[in-house]
């Protein structure tokens, strides 16, 4: 195997993991936090918007099975990457969404992606999604590894709030 890795900020972590956690090679879907100041942060600190880190998902995938570019057009169907506050009900830096590149092929890939985005789906409006250089990634706290499986009641009320929400872009 080839294993190979992506991180995306795309709102709640708990949100993220399920949408990439189904296809054969994926071979692990970590939530934890990224693009901050403060060292070994803690949900609670994270939550508050004052460390500067996302909520993130770190994808190992295997890229003999699995393509960078899938991964993206994955994580860009379940975002909103017109909403500069974050992601639906989420408000917040800590919920903003971004693309962490480990190396210029990924950044390269990230970057065309969201011009043709932009191009095709969104040319009267402006894609906020950042493009990031991978950072220090910080694994949140196990509570909240594959929380959609842990808590699928929650998980299914976070999915119900998303689809009820109705922000500035909807």
């Amino acid at each position: 195997m080839n294993i190979n890795t992506a991180y995306f900020a795309g709102g709640c972590f708990w949100c993220m993991t399920k949408p990439f956690d189904k296809f054969d090679g994926i071979e692990k879907v970590t939530s934890g936090y990224m693009g901050g100041h403060t060292e070994n942060p803690t949900y609670e600190e994270v939550k508050s918007g004052n460390t500067g880190h996302f909520e993130v998902v770190r994808i190992e995938y295997d890229v003999a099975l699995f393509s960078y570019h899938k991964l993206l057009e994955i994580f860009f169907s379940v975002i909103d990457p017109l909403d500069s506050g974050g992601q639906y009900q989420d408000r917040g830096p800590q919920y903003k969404t971004a693309v962490f590149y480990s190396n210029n092929n990924q950044k390269e890939l990230a970057e065309q992606y969201i011009e043709n985005l932009q191009d095709s789906l969104y040319a009267d409006k402006a894609i906020v999604t950042k493009i990031l250089p991978a950072s220090t990634f910080y694994q949140a706290e196990e509570y909240h590894q594959d929380f959609y499986k842990k808590n699928p009641q929650r998980y299914a009320q976070e999915q119900q709030d998303r689809a009820n929400y109705q922000g500035e872009n909807n």
